[in-house]
């Protein structure tokens, strides 16, 4: 049976029978009590104490009760806030144990919570649109439907090289940056192209395409926006396979979808005019969040898993 702590009421019933003089074993068994916790009463009683007195030191030793609060070391302290501004939340700073922390993962994210720590690298919560949203951007009328990778690559989810992709659009939507994501190792890549018209598309691509040993990549999902409509074009001319997602789905294609999230509050915001960086800087930004341990790749980065795939030397034209 759960023990209950004494009510008001009853101590001042127990201080009433004290005065007069009834016996414990009666009190315990009127209140239906066993009789440690009115023995504990009458002797604080018998000191000259009251009922309400005794309630008040009650509430301050109740104070004292539980677990203190974890305060982590200096040094400890300081990991954690360099990891914090590289990007690392407290998931990833417990489970890469590159430094031993004395609390749980759990007990971190509250001190997140607390505002001990940035709470700006907490995943993102909550939905960017509501249920039954209807997508009436523009949309493709001719396109190789995402269904068809299935038949085109039963072993999808397992194999390396295959490439979710779309467009993070600047300022009064007359800049974009081009990103790629890598579905088994997670790496981001950026490119920035001149405009966001689908010339300007297929031109960066191209480039970026030629720069890299043929069928390295497989295939690439896109949405259904008109800046991928010269896709037909860079399929044939590199020999890779190019897919697009249902519209308004972009869960088809929810690791770019993330990684976009990402992208926008590592440094490319949604108010800011694409025109005025360069291709280093959007490397720059991806670069930041490759470098950042995942759960889902047992907290390697992104990059150490892309780099068990090829040599140092294709690296820098891919990234």
């Amino acid at each position: 049976m759960t023990y209950t702590h004494l009510t008001t009421d009853e101590l001042v019933m127990i201080e009433s029978y004290y005065h007069q003089h009834i016996p414990v074993s009666t009190i315990a068994s009127r209140l239906k009590r066993s009789r440690t916790p009115i023995y504990n009463v009458i002797n604080f009683l018998k000191e000259g104490y009251t009922a309400i007195e005794y309630y008040q030191q009650y509430k301050k030793n109740k104070q004292r009760c539980g677990r203190r609060k974890c305060v982590l070391p200096a040094d400890q302290q300081v990991y954690i806030k360099e990891k914090v501004s590289q990007g690392w939340t407290p998931d990833v700073i417990i489970g890469r144990k590159e430094k031993p922390i004395d609390c749980s993962m759990r007990t971190l994210y509250r001190r997140f919570k607390e505002k001990v720590f940035d709470e700006k690298t907490l995943p993102m919560k909550g939905k960017r649109k509501p249920n039954g949203h209807q997508e009436r951007r523009g949309k493709q009328a001719f396109k190789r439907n995402i269904v068809e990778r299935e038949v085109d690559y039963p072993a999808f989810t397992e194999e390396f090289g295959h490439l979710e992709g779309d467009t993070i659009v600047g300022v009064h939507h007359k800049s974009a940056v081009i990103t790629l994501v890598e579905r088994l190792s997670k790496i981001i890549i950026t490119l920035k192209p001149d405009g966001r018209k689908a010339s300007d598309i297929e031109q960066r691509m191209n480039q970026w395409l030629e720069s890299i040993p043929r069928h390295f990549f497989k295939s690439m999902t896109f949405d259904c926006g008109k800046e991928f409509s010269n896709w037909k074009a860079l399929s044939n001319q590199h020999d890779i396979d190019i897919y697009f997602a249902d519209p308004g789905t972009p869960s088809q294609r929810a690791l770019n979808e993330n990684s976009n999230g990402l992208l926008r509050r590592d440094g490319l915001p949604k108010g800011m005019d694409f025109t005025q960086v360069d291709q280093s800087f959007v490397s720059s930004i991806a670069h930041k969040r490759n470098t950042i341990p995942r759960k889902s790749l047992h907290y390697r980065t992104p990059l150490e898993v892309f780099l068990s795939y090829l040599d140092e030397a294709v690296l820098s034209s891919l990234i």
